[in-house]
């Protein structure tokens, strides 16, 4: 399948935009109303925009009719309480499909690998339209926190660590890459994230933004990351250990019924 792309996220998979002033804004995400729901770590959500207007973080394929992640209605209560977040995520012009506010906990890099993941943005996208990608704009100022991607989840050679001060702003084709968030803390980190479809609108606002892709990621100890990657193996096995005891449990269950 072919369909529209933009030409520095083609080449590299993320852009990295001008910094936003962040400290000339109130913290609207404070006021809005959060969901528990999880998604690499101890997280909730203040959606902004959802299948049908109404908070909650549901994937729009889980809905009937099921669709892919464009075309979100927007949450009128969570918009009033954020016309400024709200007029951010717009600013593109792009076709918006999920937009939440994420707060996650703080946690260790270890369990960041852990939780290493690929979006699903694409699920039902036709062919021939644009990509969807996603926006990050860090809200919360988390210097000492990164944004990991790796295009292979068990290479950390492949490794692409992004600060988050406040005001960072990245988009990221977070189909192609495996990504999760090293959050340090201590107070949670609140980052402001949008689904949107490639084409010229947002080739503009890339441009318009001076979007560019190079970076050199800060040094990190490779016996840190030979520790996380042990620690990851082991979960993920524990984890496969537990679904193979728990298909067992299910198959005796229905022998004897």
């Amino acid at each position: 399948m072919s369909y529209i792309k933009s030409r520095l996220l083609d080449e590299k998979g993320f852009v990295i935009l001008d910094s936003y002033d962040q400290a000339r804004d109130p913290d609207e995400w404070t006021a809005l109303d959060y969901v528990e729901w999880k998604s690499s770590g101890d997280t909730r959500f203040a959606p902004l925009t959802s299948a049908a207007g109404e908070v909650e973080a549901n994937g729009f394929w889980n809905h009937t009719p099921p669709r892919t992640d464009k075309d979100g209605v927007w949450v009128d209560e969570q918009v009033a309480k954020a016309p400024i977040l709200t007029r951010r995520a717009k600013e593109p012009g792009a076709n918006v499909g999920r937009c939440r506010v994420i707060e996650l906990q703080p946690n260790d890099y270890a369990g960041t690998v852990y939780n290493l993941h690929q979006d699903d943005n694409n699920r039902l996208n036709p062919d021939g339209s644009g990509w969807i990608v996603r926006g990050f704009f860090n809200l919360s100022d988390d210097p000492d926190s990164f944004l990991v991607l790796r295009e292979d989840r068990f290479n950390s050679a492949t490794e692409i660590r992004i600060p988050l001060h406040a005001g960072a702003q990245i988009i990221v084709d977070t189909q192609r890459f495996w990504h999760a968030v090293w959050h340090v803390g201590p107070e949670p980190r609140y980052c402001l994230i949008t689904s949107w479809e490639s084409g010229p609108e947002l080739d503009a606002y890339i441009e318009k933004h001076h979007g560019h892709n190079d970076h050199t990621n800060r040094h990190l100890d490779e016996k840190l990351i030979d520790e996380a990657g042990a620690e990851m193996q082991r979960r993920l096995a524990e984890r496969a250990a537990l679904r193979v005891a728990e298909g067992r449990a299910q198959k005796e269950s229905a022998a004897e019924g």
